[in-house]
């Protein structure tokens, strides 16, 4: 169970990355309101600016904790709790809007990964 429990820390931990790091500038069919950028589809929540960067910095903190989480253990469940929040903030934003379920898959899939990355710490 501890490899995969790694591979799916890793697996989140890089998409967040991906998310946060290289994807903020670029439209995807998933994002909110079908917003061209994050900073766009926070607007389109009609979130304040600096709720995006506070996001984006618990998130990414969240990625380097699961990968670093690989070898120091009791880094994941914190981690995985706090994306299981973030995520719901995210879909709840998603039902706020009134997005169709198609752009609420990604939030539901990784709410669905960190809760059982969470439930996995907790047998290691």
């Amino acid at each position: 169970m501890h490899i995969l429990q790694s591979v799916l820390q890793i697996v989140v931990a890089l998409v967040l990355l991906n998310v946060w790091l290289l994807r903020t500038q670029k439209g995807t069919p998933y994002r909110g309101g079908g917003a061209d950028s994050m900073k766009a589809e926070f607007a389109f929540y009609e979130l304040p600016p600096w709720s995006m960067y506070l996001v984006g910095i618990l998130k990414v903190g969240v990625a380097v904790c699961l990968i670093a989480g690989v070898w120091i253990n009791r880094l994941v469940f914190p981690a995985a709790a706090l994306l299981c929040l973030l995520m719901l903030g995210a879909l709840a934003m998603h039902v706020k809007v009134r997005d169709p379920l198609k752009r609420a898959l990604p939030a539901l899939g990784m709410l669905v990964l960190s809760v059982v990355i969470g439930l996995l710490s907790r047998q290691a």
